[in-house]
């Protein structure tokens, strides 16, 4: 196996490389739409027995705090044309079951559109410009999806007519975007509102290394929405990057960010739940104020696209019950694998679990977030 990289000028594209819901968008000049509307949150009330006397004791009111189910992935990328495959969604057909939530979020690395103009010069081969058909936003809704990052190094890589195609495809297939330049996405389940924001290192995105920009984008989510989730798409990649180092991490010279720092600040700024992918391997998880951090949830589904040797063929699907409070009141993982080619399937031996638990406790020692026996993360003291 071979592992590649790759540099732009402004854009990094270095890869380890191989051959229902209401919904809303915020920003990127993109409006706002909503499918339906939501859901109204459920209250109880129960009516205290009267005594004899003539006092009539106060009603005691319960609320039903509302919730919703998130599964999340990292980065997902179903081929570059014209390598695609024949039946897309025969790719995601051995993990679609396992995806089932109120929300499915992915990372979706590359654009969908017709463009032909990419970053790339003709004679480079070095580069990697990724995009399918823009007629792939219904593969991904149909498996379950309806949230899809853009806060990456490839949402750009056939310019603004990528761009522009690509949301326009998620719009149509019921998708929200969220990660490009001051816009968030907001999807309602269950009477939750729920906000995503999501940053990468980049001018073309959400900015990461800009933590002014980035409180002020949380700030307005929270203001848009009850709960409010956050992705970074940070860290440097490959084999060797699986730990968080709490410094700024590089990549061939190029600032990935402090992926301790800032989700420790995003937390800080109001963020209910922080999760990751980039480095192309999985990292350990974190509680942090009762908050849970994912550093790195690896690959997902793909098909040619990434490496799938050793401890980068481990990947994960992350779920999550949040309330209308945005606390995290359940959590588990299924655990996955990548074959040759890159198509995701169950793992019955469980081997991303230990391997997490290793960083995890390595990496964060009594504030490590950890999966049992049976998959599910034991949740933080008084949760």
């Amino acid at each position: 196996m071979v592992a590649r990289h790759a540099r732009t000028s402004n854009r990094s594209s270095r890869r380890w490389w191989l051959g229902s819901l209401g919904i809303a968008v915020i920003g990127a000049g993109a409006g706002a739409y909503v499918v339906n509307q939501p859901a109204t949150m459920t209250t109880t009330t129960t009516t205290m027995a009267t005594t004899t006397t003539a006092t009539t004791p106060p009603t005691t009111t319960t609320t039903v705090v509302s919730s919703f189910t998130l599964s999340a992935v990292g980065d997902t990328d179903l081929g570059n044309t014209p390598q695609l495959p024949a039946d897309p969604a025969t790719y995601f057909a051995p993990v679609k079951t396992a995806l089932g939530a109120d929300v499915v979020f992915g990372n979706l690395e590359g654009t969908m559109t017709t463009a032909t103009t990419s970053k790339c010069a003709a004679s480079s081969s070095e580069c990697y410009a990724f995009k399918v058909p823009p007629s792939y936003a219904k593969v991904y809704r149909a498996v379950g999806f309806n949230v899809l990052n853009s806060a990456n190094n490839h949402s750009y890589d056939f310019g603004a007519q990528g761009e522009a195609d690509t949301s326009a495809a998620l719009k149509a297939a019921g998708i929200v975007q969220s990660g490009l330049p001051g816009q968030i996405g907001v999807v309602h389940a269950h009477g939750v509102s729920v906000a995503f924001v999501d940053f990468a290192p980049y001018y073309l995105t959400n900015n990461l290394l800009d933590f002014t920009q980035a409180a002020q984008l949380i700030a307005q989510a929270k203001r848009e929405a009850q709960v409010v989730i956050v992705y970074m798409h940070a860290g440097a990649e490959g084999p060797a990057a699986d730990h968080v180092t709490r410094a700024t991490e590089t990549f061939y010279g190029e600032n990935r960010g402090n992926p301790y720092l800032f989700a420790h600040a995003a937390i800080d700024d109001g963020a209910d739940l922080v999760i990751a992918s980039g480095p192309h391997v999985l990292r350990g998880m974190q509680w942090y104020r009762g908050r849970l951090i994912a550093y790195s949830l690896g690959d997902f589904t793909n098909y040619h696209a990434f490496a799938t040797v050793g401890d980068l063929a481990l990947s994960v699907i992350l779920h999550v019950t949040i309330n209308a409070r945005g606390v995290t009141t359940a959590a588990s993982l299924t655990p996955l694998t990548l074959e040759p080619g890159g198509q995701a399937i169950v793992d019955p031996t469980h081997a991303a679990w230990g391997f997490m638990n290793q960083l995890s406790t390595q990496d964060f020692t009594t504030s490590a977030a950890l999966i049992g026996a049976n998959g599910h993360v034991t949740l933080p003291p008084g949760a």
